[in-house]
């Protein structure tokens, strides 16, 4: 294969709604640069793109895919990614090495949710767009339509390039206003027959060709000066303005194809090849770390990682883009985030699970390698003198939670492991222990891709594991002051243990001083502040210690262990084994006996006063409450707020942005268990939303005797 230069590289992504035919798109693009002799279809599972079994059972994209086509002397790297806003990761990393991103639509049924939230992260990137309209053969197809829908979703920016002449079962000619010719294709597709517009569609065309000039003229005033003088602009003046516009996110194109049948594919790979920046023509990704360098092939040499995958019988694939520089098969190179060293034993270009061995890939150009030692996705790889590295991809924050639990206990060690290698390919995907709820806590971007983890472990590890839901991280802490005592006595033979302590406890607020008289029993109960230690919590709040030991009741050797005993019974507190905080602990008077006493004894009387005093003192559990904000389509607003207010939510405000409504609430996280499929179901998909942890409150009375109640049940029950 050659070895394409730069400005000979061209990097999309295609994008879109589930069904749209990104795949099958794909394949005909493979088709018409050679790459492969025969087009595969969805249907018979038999498409470069789709090729891990799941995805061949689902019938969707599950990850994204790397591709390549050779159209004109150009090279097209073609990242097909999943439609679905569950499998988001491949879409965020795919558009992070593309210099365009192809939005395919379905002009039959729409736009869908999935077009909505592939621009959300085409935006995000800043990505340059093209809108595909497919499956315009359907007898659905509605161009007039679609069109009116996307300008009603993107304003103006959407510029016609291609109109069909008939849309449906008849689907056989489009009108492209840019070269002004008409495109007409025999029933199999392919290469189509280059005709003048006629008479019937020449004041449409004309109209349509002037409202392109004008759109690709506003974006150089250079160009609208000569737009002025002359009137009209040449075709190259006009791919010039587009070009300008479409890097400013300023007009998205709209062409015309049928996938399937491979009508529109070769004049969209033209476009592509002319009008789609080269990878020297987009900036550089942010670096944070080293020097500068510019993508071209005479810089020392930088890989970025942006995706690893698994693959059967081959082990780790490593995908990558040439930031600068060349690369050469036996190279070796730096890894920043580890300080390895890496040697490139094989290059590869991809299509779907083909690899083909080429010596070199230059700056711009995507491509893949094995059997490296410790290289992942994020990681940069430099020469040595660089020591440089490229900003991370940033991924969406997760929407949905499960614990995971092995059935077989004796496989609770190869789940974990699967899973720290499921993170890495997909780090969608958030995988931690919560030694706190002592569950393996499993996050992603929906109910749906939690199911995909589950289908791997059932078809191809043969492991069998549960879903539950996750137990929410309670607070315990206390409402008002109370006093205990606790004798703690043993004996044995020999040496025994004694210890007394007498405490007084109350909550704990920040700036709050302590006191030195306290009501007790009817009695004015006078201390003495000796010595105060403050403890911030690692799960949050404070301890506040105060040896106020008079006379030597307690030696100081034993007021730690007294400490210790307490922070014991904080970690595991007293009315459902949650966290204790916020607490302010007077240590006034005990005993101890001259043989006896030991440090054992104090701290099992410092924890049981301390479990006495605390179920006194008014004890309330605090449930983590979030700060919520989703964005709806305004029809679906009363439902969604019907549905927040049966959360306990708390309504904050209401608002429109980006032509949502916006909804901002604040909701206890015991609430929240799928709420992305409730969220999703009530707004047909298009629903959004984010949380953040905002404070720990007081739960109501009822949800705290219903908490108590199951924390018994269970106790009794182990």
């Amino acid at each position: 294969m050659k070895v394409y230069k730069t400005d000979e590289i061209r990097n999309i992504t295609l994008m879109g709604n589930a069904g749209s035919g990104k795949t099958t798109l794909a394949e005909a693009m493979l088709f018409e640069g050679g790459v492969i002799n025969r087009r595969g279809d969805v249907g018979t599972k038999n498409t470069v793109s789709d090729y891990h079994l799941i995805e061949q059972e689902y019938g969707n994209s599950v990850m994204s895919s790397l591709l390549y086509t050779e159209v004109n002397g150009k090279k097209i790297n073609i990242l097909d990614t999943p439609g679905m806003d569950d499998f988001c990761g491949g879409l965020v990393s795919s558009l992070q090495v593309a210099g365009l991103g192809l939005m395919v639509v379905d002009a039959s049924t729409g736009l869908g949710a999935g077009t909505e939230s592939a621009n959300r992260h085409a935006e995000a990137a800043n990505a340059k767009m093209v809108f595909v309209l497919n499956h315009l053969d359907n007898e659905n197809a509605n161009f007039d339509q679609t069109i009116e829908n996307l300008k009603g979703k993107f304003g103006n920016k959407v510029t016609i390039v291609q109109y069909p002449v008939e849309t449906g079962l008849g689907f056989n000619t489009i009108i492209d206003v840019l070269k002004m010719k008409m495109y007409k294709y025999k029933p199999e597709g392919g290469k189509p027959e280059v005709l003048e517009i006629p008479a019937s569609e020449k004041e449409r065309a004309d109209e349509l060709h002037n409202e392109l000039i004008e759109m690709a003229a506003e974006n150089e005033e250079s160009l609208m000066e000569l737009y002025f003088e002359q009137g009209s602009l040449s075709e190259d003046d006009m791919r010039k303005g587009m070009r300008i516009g479409m890097v400013k996110r300023d007009l998205f194109p709209v062409f015309c194809v049928s996938a399937k049948k491979n009508m529109g594919v070769g004049r969209l790979l033209e476009f592509v090849c002319n009008i789609a920046p080269a990878p020297s023509d987009v900036p550089m990704r942010q670096i944070v770390q080293g020097k500068q360098v510019v993508m071209n092939e005479s810089s020392p040499t930088s890989l970025f990682v942006f995706k690893t995958a698994l693959e059967p019988h081959v082990g780790e694939v490593t995908y990558f883009k040439v930031m600068s520089g060349k690369v050469t098969e036996g190279k070796d190179l730096y890894n920043t985030a580890n300080n390895g060293k890496e040697r490139i034993s094989q290059l590869f270009v991809t299509a779907g699970k083909t690899r083909t061995a080429v010596p070199e890939l230059v700056a711009g150009d995507i491509g893949c390698t094995v059997k490296l030692k410790d290289t992942k996705f994020n990681h940069t790889l430099c020469d040595k003198e660089l020591d440089l590295r490229f900003a991370p991809i940033t991924f969406p924050d997760p929407k949905f939670r499960v614990a995971v639990k092995a059935i077989s206990e004796t496989d609770d060690e190869k789940v974990g492991e699967i899973l720290h290698k499921v993170k890495d390919e997909d780090p969608t995907y958030i995988v931690n222990y919560s030694k706190e709820l002592k569950q393996l806590i499993v996050e992603g971007q929906g109910e749906y891709h939690l199911n995909t983890l589950k289908w791997y472990f059932d078809h191809v590890h043969k492991i069998d594991i549960e879903y539950k839901a996750p137990k929410i991280p309670y607070r315990e802490t206390i409402t008002k002051f109370a006093q205990a005592d606790y004798r703690h006595k043993k004996q044995s033979g020999g040496a025994g243990q004694f210890g007394e302590v007498h405490m007084i406890i109350e909550p704990f607020e920040e700036g709050s001083q302590p006191k030195n008289m306290f009501v007790y029993g009817g009695k004015e109960m006078k201390i003495s502040v000796r010595d105060t230690q403050e403890y911030p919590l690692p799960w949050g709040g404070k301890l506040v210690y105060h040896n106020c030991i008079v006379g030597g009741s307690i030696d100081a050797r034993f007021m730690p262990a007294i400490l210790k005993g307490i922070m014991e019974k904080m970690e595991e507190g007293p009315l459902t084994g949650s966290y204790a905080r916020d607490i302010r602990v007077y240590i006034y008077d005990g005993k101890m006996h001259p043989v006896d006493s030991n440090e054992i004894s104090f701290r099992l009387a410092g924890r049981n006063a301390f479990s006495a005093a605390f179920r006194n003192a008014g004890p309330k559990i605090l449930e983590p409450i979030y700060d919520l904000d989703v964005w709806v389509q305004s029809d679906r607003m009363g439902d969604v707020m019907s549905d927040l207010q049966g959360r306990r939510a708390l309504i904050m405000g209401m608002g429109s942005e980006k032509g949502y409504e916006k909804i901002t609430a604040r909701v206890p996280l015991k609430e929240m268990n799928k709420y992305s499929t409730s969220l999703s179901s009530l707004t047909g998909g298009r629903g959004v939303f984010n949380m953040k942890f905002a404070a720990y409150e007081k739960v109501p009375q009822e949800v705290q005797d219903e908490l108590l109640a199951a924390y018994a049940a269970e106790e009794k029950e182990e």
